[in-house]
C-alpha cells in the first residue's frame, strides 16, 4: 500500500508540471504574429530536433515496428495536427477562456471511448469529478460565448479541436502499451509537423522571413507546452488510463486564464476565480477515487502495472 501511494505522489507531481506547461500554449499563440499552421508546423519540428539526440539509441525499436503500428501512428499524428489547426485557429476568433473550455470537453469523450473501445470502466467518482470540472470550467467562460459571430465560429473549431484530440489520446493508448513513449512522441510529432507542412504548401504559405521574436515563440512553444506538456502527457499514458491523463486539460483553463489576466490583460472575474477551485477539485476527485479499469481488471492492476513498467527501464 505503502509503495502504490508513493508512486502515485510521483506521477501527481509529473501531472501538475504538465497541467501548467499546456496552459502557456495559448498565451505563446497569442503573442505569435505567423500563421496558426506555420506555428504548429515549427513547434512539432523544433520539439522533433530537441529529441533528435537521442533518437539513434531508439533505432532498434523503430526498425522492429509493424505496418499496423506505422498506420496507428500516422492516424495519430494527423489528428493531433489537426487539432493544433482547428485549436489554435480558434485561438484567433474567440477569447482564451471560451477556447480552453471546449477543450475542456475532451476528457468526456475520452471516458466514453475508452469505455466503448476498451470496456474501461466509469465508476461514480469518475462522474462526479468530471461534473464538477465540466461546471467550472462553464463558469470561467460564460462571459464570451456569444460575443459575436467571429466567436461563434471559433468555438466551433474549438470543438472540432477536442474531438481530434480526443481520438489522438484513444489511439495513442493503445499504441503506447507496445511501444515506448519516445517513439510515440518522437513520430506523432513528425507526422502531425509534416502534415501541417503539407497544408502550408498548398495554401501558399511562406515558410520563412519570420522574425527572431517568432522564432523565439516557436522555441518556447516546442520546449514548454509539447516537451513539458504534451510529451509528459503521453508518458504517463503509460501508468495512468486515457481518461486520466485527458482530464489534465480541464485545469488548463484555470491556469491559461490567470496568465491572460497577467500577461494579455484579459478579464477575470471573482466567479472565474471560484470556478477555478471547483475544477481542481474536480480533477482531483477524479484522479484520486476515479479508477478507470478494463473490465474484469482489478482497480489496482494499472497501478501494480506501472510500478513493474518502472522496474524494467
Amino acid at each position: 500500500m505503502h509503495t502504490n501511494t508513493k508512486s502515485m505522489g510521483k506521477y501527481e507531481i509529473l501531472y501538475v508540471i504538465g497541467i501548467i506547461a499546456i496552459s502557456f500554449s495559448s498565451i505563446f499563440i497569442r503573442w505569435s504574429n505567423a500563421e496558426v499552421s506555420v506555428i504548429a508546423m515549427y513547434r512539432m519540428y523544433l520539439t522533433n530536433l530537441l529529441m533528435l539526440p537521442l533518437l539513434w539509441s531508439y533505432r532498434g525499436e523503430i526498425a522492429r515496428l509493424t505496418a499496423k503500428q506505422w498506420g496507428r501512428l500516422m492516424f495519430s499524428g494527423l489528428m493531433l495536427g489537426l487539432h493544433f489547426l482547428l485549436w489554435m485557429g480558434s485561438l484567433r476568433l474567440t477569447t482564451v477562456a471560451s477556447s480552453t473550455v471546449i477543450l475542456t470537453l475532451e476528457p468526456i469523450i475520452v471516458m466514453f471511448g475508452s469505455f466503448f473501445l476498451f470496456g474501461a470502466k466509469i465508476n461514480k467518482a469518475m462522474i462526479l469529478g468530471v461534473s464538477l470540472a465540466l461546471i467550472g470550467s462553464i463558469a470561467i467562460g460564460s462571459g464570451d460565448f456569444a460575443l459575436s459571430g467571429a466567436a461563434v465560429t471559433g468555438d466551433l473549431l474549438s470543438l472540432l479541436g477536442t474531438v481530434a484530440v480526443a481520438v489522438h489520446i484513444l489511439v495513442g493508448k493503445q499504441l503506447l502499451q507496445t511501444i515506448s513513449a519516445f517513439v510515440y512522441n518522437f513520430l506523432v510529432f513528425a507526422v502531425a509537423g509534416t502534415s501541417m507542412a503539407v497544408y502550408n504548401l498548398v495554401a501558399g504559405i511562406r515558410f520563412t522571413g519570420y522574425e527572431p521574436r517568432e522564432w523565439g515563440i516557436f522555441l518556447l512553444l516546442a520546449i514548454v507546452p509539447t516537451l513539458f506538456g504534451h510529451y509528459l502527457f503521453n508518458w504517463l499514458m503509460k501508468y495512468l488510463s486515457a481518461s486520466a491523463v485527458s482530464m489534465a486539460v480541464l485545469g488548463e483553463p484555470v491556469f491559461a486564464s490567470l496568465l491572460a489576466w497577467m500577461l494579455l490583460k484579459e478579464s477575470l472575474t471573482p466567479l472565474q476565480l471560484s470556478a477555478g477551485v471547483l475544477i481542481l477539485c474536480g480533477v482531483w476527485i477524479f484522479i484520486r477515487y476515479g479508477k478507470e479499469t478494463p473490465a474484469g481488471m482489478p482497480e489496482n492492476a494499472e497501478v501494480l502495472n506501472a510500478g513493474q513498467e518502472g522496474k524494467a527501464s
